[in-house]
């Protein structure tokens, strides 16, 4: 099952055949007959119950989607994760943590897999990241059951302004990586049944980003130090994880911080972001300046 955003609406989606990357789909609200809201965030609140109702919809009436938003536009929680991979954690001259490294970003930082971003003031960094989004809450989950707790994956950005998220210790990650515009999603949730039935591992999915057409990172999931069923249980340890909560899980290396010189994005980059068997996105920067 697919999800996504469409102007605001939960719509159900699958792969357009006719357009290279393009998605298609049915409004929810107007195909379950007012069943299900088309608040997008609502969802997760009956996630069983919707998961049940999509298995059998008919994506026969599916039409070509347009702008698309995040997939989670209202999370009651966000949580992210660094120095998740061994690689990262080398580029930036740190230790390997024993137990999940955990900041938050801002849910006014979110935005979709298209469109412009506005540079903040400070060196801005890109962080291609797997992005899970809770389905099913609960606290003390055994990692055993995470996949159960998970609604689905998509794939993100945790754009970095380097100058705000150092400018004194302690880092101010949650900081420095919430500005608007800076937690960039989608195209799609896909659940993880999804992905295996298309001969995917979930645990161990290829993502990667490109600058101006330059590739700058790619890497597996597969060699996250914590994976996503390690995370739902080390974050419901402590927490109780909520239906939509959203979860960051780090990124591999390829940081523009960790180049020799370090590289920073500028006005008109283009970057692209992908995962396999998720989709990708497409974003421009431009002038943090005024209009």
């Amino acid at each position: 099952m697919r999800i996504a955003n469409h102007a605001g609406r939960l719509a159900l989606v699958e792969p357009d055949p006719e357009s290279a990357g393009g998605l298609r789909g049915l409004d929810v609200e107007r195909a379950s007959d007012g069943r299900f809201a088309a608040d997008p965030q609502a969802v997760y609140d009956r996630w069983d119950e919707f998961r049940d109702w999509a298995a059998s919809a008919d994506l026969a009436a599916a039409v070509p989607l347009g702008a698309l938003g995040p997939v989670a536009l209202r999370p009651p929680q966000v949580f992210a994760v660094g120095l998740n991979y061994r690689d990262h954690a080398a580029e930036s001259g740190m230790e390997l943590p024993t137990t999940p490294l955990v900041f938050t970003k801002y849910a006014s930082s979110f935005t979709g897999p298209q469109g412009d971003i506005r540079l903040s003031p400070g060196n801005v960094d890109w962080e291609v990241e797997l992005v899970a989004v809770i389905g099913t809450g609960g606290h003390r989950i055994p990692a055993a059951q995470g996949w159960d707790h998970v609604a689905g994956l998509t794939v993100g950005q945790d754009l970095s302004d380097r100058t705000t998220q150092f400018a004194a210790p302690p880092p101010q990650f949650g900081m420095g990586k919430s500005y608007p515009g800076f937690s960039p999603m989608g195209p799609a949730l896909v659940s993880p049944d999804e992905l295996r039935a298309a001969g995917l591992d979930p645990d161990d999915l290829e993502l990667g980003c490109l600058v101006n057409g330059e590739s700058v990172q790619k890497g597996r999931t597969g060699a996250m130090i914590f994976s996503v069923p390690d995370l739902v249980a080390e974050l419901s340890a402590i927490v109780t994880l909520l239906p939509g909560d959203v979860v960051f899980t780090g990124t591999p290396a390829g940081i523009g911080a960790g180049r020799t010189p370090p590289r920073f994005l500028a006005p008109g980059d283009e970057l692209v972001t992908w995962c396999a068997g998720i989709g990708q996105m497409t974003h421009r920067f431009v002038t943090g300046e005024a209009s």
